[in-house]
């Protein structure tokens, strides 16, 4: 679980504050201002530690088929107000999941320059534990200096103690450490781990097909767009185990909730190894391609919420599109029950209002408490992005609320009440 990010000069953001991400952090704001930025920051350093090349400093994307993101060159990332030195930096805290030998918890900061090449380098890179620090510092050509916890000389430095994937000490690093390479060994698999349980699932989602081939395996993950949201449903309904049906049931269950269906079958064609997605709803059966476009566009946010591995990271961008107003408030109830059930981390980007009332509701209900969510409204001031963390009470209120994002509710009533009034004194004139 991630427990806190820290950005400078990273696109839109110039030096805001450190963002705490609690089991549910929600991210509201104006179009353009930065939102997905956060979300990307991490998801940038994923692809990272999954490049091929252990070597690289920064994968900024480019392989269509392989990265998540194309995040073009270093000046397209580096913030345009940032002055000299022309870095930016990346930073996390971590909460492990226990499976990472001997390191539970820890801390990543990296800042990355540019060579005379062009190509992104990491000029320092900090990893910390509870009681211990390593870090790798830049010097001329390219050669690095080891550091550990606070000492002023280096323990040894050269070309090749260069960090590899933008996480890990180089196999000399570690084995010129000693008795504490395994440790900062140990540090980098943890925070590879943490890193490797994001799931992202973005706001294009692949349209219904009629049909659906399977080859009886269970894929990784469902896709940025979806596109194996169904061979997820399909490996759970198909694949002998104690956990069969568990996705298939647990999507049809919120698909209820939010009035979209009763449930949710998969169906054989003949004897063919193609199946189709049959939805249930008022005693009728239809194909998925036939019903609304809203339940195929909500059926890869509830699969990855069900489908992701316990203990990872759920990014999500604008989950509630094509939804109606009660459909996008249940997606709080989701999270929520999710996050405590299956110790799942969402981080969510919306710009759903009745998402957002309805867990200011969940909190006063005492349903979740208001240190397990965390909301955050993101605007724009200038070319810099902005971040306002929103106060919440034990009632759900929110203390510290922008004017006029959601528009004012009790303002177009008045309105309404007003010229209804004056067309009915016109009428009577």
């Amino acid at each position: 679980m991630f427990m806190q990010l820290r950005l400078t000069n990273f696109k839109a953001w110039e030096s805001p504050p450190p963002i705490d991400l609690k089991p549910v952090t929600m991210l509201l704001g104006t179009n353009s201002s930065g939102k997905s930025t956060l979300i990307q920051s991490l998801l940038l350093l994923k692809q990272t530690v999954r490049s091929p090349d252990r070597t690289v400093h920064l994968n900024l994307g480019g392989d269509e088929v392989n990265d998540l993101f194309n995040f073009g060159g270093f000046d397209d990332v580096l913030n345009q107000a940032a002055e000299s030195p022309r870095q930016f930096s990346i930073g996390f805290d971590f909460r492990g999941r226990g499976d990472s030998g001997r390191v539970s918890a820890g801390q990543f900061d990296c800042t990355y320059g540019q060579t005379s090449s062009g190509s992104v380098a990491i000029q320092t890179l900090d990893l910390r534990t509870d009681s211990r620090r390593f870090r790798a510092i830049r010097r001329d050509k390219g050669a690095f200096s080891i550091m550990v916890d606070e000492e002023v000389q280096p323990r040894f430095k050269g070309r090749n103690y260069a960090p590899e994937r933008s996480i890990a000490f180089s196999a000399d690093a570690i084995a010129d450490l000693n008795q504490d390479g395994p440790i900062v060994e140990d540090l980098s698999l943890a925070i590879r781990r943490e890193l490797e349980a994001i799931s992202y699932l973005g706001p294009l989602r692949r349209k219904p097909e009629r049909d659906y081939p399977w080859n009886k395996t269970k894929p990784g993950d469902v896709g940025i767009d979806g596109r194996s949201a169904i061979d997820a449903l399909l490996a759970s309904a198909l694949l002998k185990g104690d956990e069969q049906n568990y996705v298939v049931q647990g999507v049809s269950s919120w698909l209820a909730k939010m009035k979209l269906a009763d449930s949710l079958e998969v169906r054989q064609q003949g004897r063919s190894n193609r199946y189709e997605l049959i939805v249930h709803r008022d005693g009728a059966a239809c194909n998925l391609r036939d019903v609304g476009i809203g339940v195929s566009q909500v059926l890869p946010v509830l699969v990855v919420a069900h489908f992701a591995p316990a203990g990872s990271t759920i990014m999500l961008e604008e989950p509630e599109i094509h939804l109606h107003p009660l459909a996008q408030s249940v997606l709080a109830e989701l999270f929520v029950t999710i996050s405590r059930q299956r110790k799942v981390q969402f981080v969510v980007e919306t710009h759903s209002e009745h998402l957002f009332r309805r867990m200011q509701t969940l909190i006063a209900k005492q349903q979740v408490k208001p240190d397990q969510v965390a909301m955050y409204f993101v605007e724009r001031d200038r070319k810099a992005a902005k971040l306002r963390e929103l106060l919440l009470d034990e009632f759900g209120r929110v203390k510290n609320w922008p004017e006029g994002f959601f528009g004012d509710a009790l303002g177009e009533t008045r309105e309404q009440a007003k010229l209804m009034f004056e067309r009915q004194r016109g009428a009577r004139a």
